[in-house]
């Protein structure tokens, strides 16, 4: 049973302190979510850390997120200190955006710096962000090289580094972190969906059945176009069993494949096949 997930390492405590050491150092934080899951994707210890620095964040895989959805969050987070943008890091849409939104940011303390005779400007930005919302990608992007590691799984940047861009910000880089415990078990389900949880320590076979139950309320057609369904069916259980069938995937006697379908939906889920889905819509507090 998937009833509660709790996922952080030693490294990540590490990492917490590192933030927090390294914060004064930096003029503007940048901060990437996943656009599919703009709020279980904020760390909210980041939030607490990085309070009163000027924010910039990102919102990643905007793609493969619905766009109302992400409209809505972006109209009602955005404030003086934190701008929000869209990007897909992988192609370098929007990416463009992020200096003129951090100058803007910066433009008094910016002003008082020229005001005494300093010109060569530099501007130094933190990168932080949970596992595998696609940090090292943007940090690639930014430099134009395969500076920092990237991974299809969680927990691929280990270290510290800085590193130079040809737009005048210099980056640190941040190992991604996630918090000590959910308090919403909601929001471990959708890291897990989205696999910022490494799938080693799941029940893939339970969290891809979680997984259609969500798109059965969220994108019924889109499960029914992909996996060729003549209809919804009421349960879970019974979709995983349909999309098995069209996909082949019977093992002898007649029986359902689960692990294999269960692996394949995931995949396909993370990998935008299932069309353009956001697992959560802005609800005011």
């Amino acid at each position: 049973m998937i009833d509660k997930i709790n996922w952080f390492p030693g490294h990540m405590s590490k990492t917490r302190r590192e933030i927090k050491e390294n914060l004064k150092l930096v003029d503007v934080v940048i901060e990437i979510r996943d656009a599919r899951i703009i709020k279980s994707s904020a760390n909210p210890d980041i939030d607490e850390i990085t309070k009163g620095k000027p924010r910039i964040i990102l919102l990643n895989k905007s793609d493969l997120s619905d766009e109302r959805c992400t409209k809505e969050w972006i109209d009602n987070l955005s404030n003086e200190e934190t701008k929000i943008l869209t990007v897909n890091c992988l192609n370098g849409q929007g990416i463009r955006n992020i200096k003129p939104a951090i100058d803007q940011l910066l433009k008094e303390k910016h002003d008082r710096m020229k005001a005494k005779g300093l010109i060569n400007i530099k501007t130094k930005a933190m990168v932080v962000g949970i596992p595998n919302v696609g940090k090292s990608t943007f940090i690639n992007r930014m430099a134009g090289s395969s500076i920092a590691k990237t991974g299809d799984r969680p927990g691929v940047t280990k270290s510290k580094q800085w590193i130079r861009t040809k737009i005048g910000i210099e980056l640190l880089d941040t190992p991604g972190v996630l918090w000590p415990k959910f308090e919403d078990n909601r929001v471990g389900l959708n890291l897990a969906f989205t696999g910022a949880i490494k799938d080693e320590i799941m029940d893939v076979e339970e969290l891809a059945l979680k997984l259609i139950e969500d798109l059965m309320v969220i994108a019924p057609k889109s499960l029914m176009e992909r996996y060729k369904l003549d209809s919804i069916a009421e349960t879970a259980i019974d979709n995983m069993d349909n999309i098995a069938r069209k996909r082949g995937m019977i093992l002898s006697g007649n029986n359902i494949d689960y692990n294999r379908v269960a692996i394949m939906l995931l995949d396909e889920f993370r990998g935008g096949k299932l069309g353009k889905i956001s697992l959560e819509r802005y609800v005011s507090e």
